[in-house]
């Protein structure tokens, strides 16, 4: 007899996949396998018609179906783009096979996608909800909108398992003089540079709170965001350091320099339903997060400090001057609980 398989569609190779350690953590049952993507990227298939579509993917699943090492009686999901290659898989499989969805952000709703393709993922983002057994929600507010559809979902949260953690000994002893001016707060933002930046918040903060630093991991996109009045104030500002993108272990060491981390987010349908990773990672060094009011943030809002508008952000920012001298240890601790495999927990159930 066959084994029996879970199989995961991951949409980018496990190295940089933004679930990666909810993966590895499903990876460690020996009926769990994963598939990286063919060299026809999934994006391809909101740019051509679907019942060529249905071709291409009915071709991968055969392809596919032969080199795995047993029968699939899970397929798992974590873009709408790759219902079609499931569909097919599951086909090939038989009935006993199920459709898995993990649901973690609206990318139908992205910034980087032309109308046209953002149709197209709608639809069948429609199909892959419809049809699964499991939908698990990075978000209590993705988690609403597949109800208010009529379809039931469940609320996992995310893991950053593999970012840095403080150290709780060091964290009692902070080495104050390399600290800098501890009436003069310092935030940071980990994170993507571009067209989800609420560039007048930051601009907002410089000017409200001329004293403070900020420090901006990530990758700048000029491309998105260089035309932007605000985002040019900021270049020009030499109290803003421009970190550019780091591995974690740099992140970590910024963020401890910062008293708290900023979600400096444009509030919009896109930004509204997610939960952007840079909360935990904060939390696990005992930083607080300051956001607009976010519904999907609301999942961790143990962590947050939420904002409503430049006034109230600047005053939480001023509050905060000196926190990185005294990290929120507890904030710490409740940060590690959410380990990869407590938010598997349903999936690990459903697998059993």
């Amino acid at each position: 007899m066959a084994t029996p398989l879970c199989v995961l569609l991951l949409s980018r190779p496990l190295e940089g996949f933004i679930l990666e350690d909810q993966a590895r953590d499903l990876l460690r049952a020996p009926s769990v396998v994963a598939v990286e993507p063919a060299r026809l990227p999934y994006g391809t298939f909101a740019r051509i018609p679907e019942a060529l579509g249905d071709a291409i993917a009915v071709t991968q699943a055969r392809r596919l179906h032969r080199r795995l090492p047993g029968e699939p009686r899970v397929v798992v999901i974590f873009h709408a783009l790759q219902y079609q290659l499931a569909r097919a898989l599951i086909a090939r499989a038989g009935t006993d096979c199920e459709l898995w969805y993990s649901r973690w952000d609206r990318y139908e709703a992205a910034y980087d996608a032309p109308p046209r393709m953002r149709a197209r993922i709608a639809e069948l983002h429609e199909l892959a909800a419809a049809r699964s057994s499991l939908t698990f929600c990075a978000s209590v507010e993705l988690a609403r909108q597949e109800r208010e559809a009529g379809r039931e979902a469940v609320v996992t949260g995310l893991a950053v398992d593999s970012f840095p953690s403080l150290d709780p000994e060091a964290g009692g002893r902070a080495d104050v003089a390399n600290l800098g001016d501890l009436s003069e707060p310092v935030a940071v933002s980990l994170g993507h540079l571009g067209h989800r930046v609420d560039w007048a918040l930051l601009a907002g903060l410089r000017e409200r709170v001329p004293a403070s630093r900020r420090l901006l991991v990530g990758a700048w996109h000029a491309a998105e965001v260089g035309a932007d009045p605000a985002d040019r104030a900021l270049r020009a500002d030499a109290r803003v350091e421009w970190l550019g993108p780091l591995d974690d272990a740099a992140a970590a060491a910024a963020l401890a320099r910062a008293d708290v981390g900023l979600v400096p987010f444009r509030v919009e349908p896109f930004n509204d339903a997610g939960l952007p990773y840079r909360i935990l990672k904060y939390a696990r060094m005992g930083r607080r997060s300051l956001c607009p009011p976010l519904a999907g943030v609301r999942t961790w809002e143990r962590a947050v400090t939420f904002c409503d508008g430049v006034e109230a952000m600047a005053a939480a920012l001023r509050d905060a001057a000196g926190a990185r001298a005294r990290p929120d240890l507890e904030l710490r601790r409740w940060a590690l609980e959410q380990a990869a495999f407590r938010v598997n927990a349903p999936l690990w159930d459903r697998l059993e």
